[in-house]
């Protein structure tokens, strides 16, 4: 289970990504192809070009965690290639797309925060 206590920032790399590549090739693409730091609090999200598979590269502590999804019907809502490489999305926004939704939900409920009154 993906464990998202922590996470600052979840980064999606745009466009399709070759899923042979594991720990190291993925932690390489981070660094030199989007140049950010893989050994940080944050998620980078790989998609395949079928958009049926996506890979999550994770820092935690000591070792690095791979996870994968494989969707049985569908299609991840990948966002297209961009001159960046890699865009920021919230947790919630994660959440959306590991269930194969769109990172525009218009139907979602808007985000509540409590307005504490002492």
């Amino acid at each position: 289970m993906l464990n998202e206590t922590g996470i600052d920032r979840v980064y999606l790399a745009c466009g399709p990504t070759d899923l042979r590549k594991s720990i190291d090739g993925l932690a390489v693409l981070v660094k030199e192809g989007f140049q950010l730091d893989p050994f940080t609090s944050r998620l980078f999200v790989f998609c395949n070009r079928q958009c049926d598979k996506l890979k999550i590269l994770q820092w935690e502590h000591n070792g690095f965690w791979l996870h994968y999804r494989r969707l049985e019907k569908g299609k991840f809502q990948w966002p297209a290639k961009n001159s960046s490489g890699t865009v920021a999305i919230s947790r919630r926004e994660l959440r959306w797309l590991l269930d194969g939704l769109s990172l525009d939900q218009r139907q979602a409920h808007p985000k509540v925060t409590a307005n504490i009154i002492l």
